[in-house]
């Protein structure tokens, strides 16, 4: 059985929203490369590569393509859980509403 269309459209409406401000471990990424298992390796604007995880609510229910930003929550270096730096809590699918914060700094960054 598949999961109710209601978390389908949450999931989607959640996802063109961008937050207001972002904390100070959260950072907009472009995605490099999908790992497998809901990994995916993020390209973030300080010219790092990290390995993050898909947070369970975008779970088969939202795809995310190679070269789409996404928002990532960073976990600090004493809480990692292996390799994996952190986890994508939101999905960029409305590239003109988040490029109007002031927060969006990906353009400074050579892709």
């Amino acid at each position: 059985m598949g999961r109710p269309k209601r978390d389908i459209r949450a999931a989607a409406e959640e996802s063109t929203t961008p937050p207001d401000q972002l904390t100070a471990s959260q950072s907009v990424a472009k995605v490099v490369k999908a790992e497998g298992n809901s990994l995916y390796t993020c390209y973030l604007p300080s010219r790092q590569t990290v390995l993050v995880e898909l947070a369970s609510r975008f779970r088969n229910t939202i795809w995310i393509k190679r070269g789409g930003y996404v928002l990532l929550d960073l976990t600090s270096p004493q809480d990692q859980k292996g390799k994996v730096e952190g986890e994508i809590i939101n999905v960029v699918r409305d590239e003109k509403e988040w490029r109007k914060q002031s927060y969006w700094s990906v353009d400074s960054a050579p892709f």
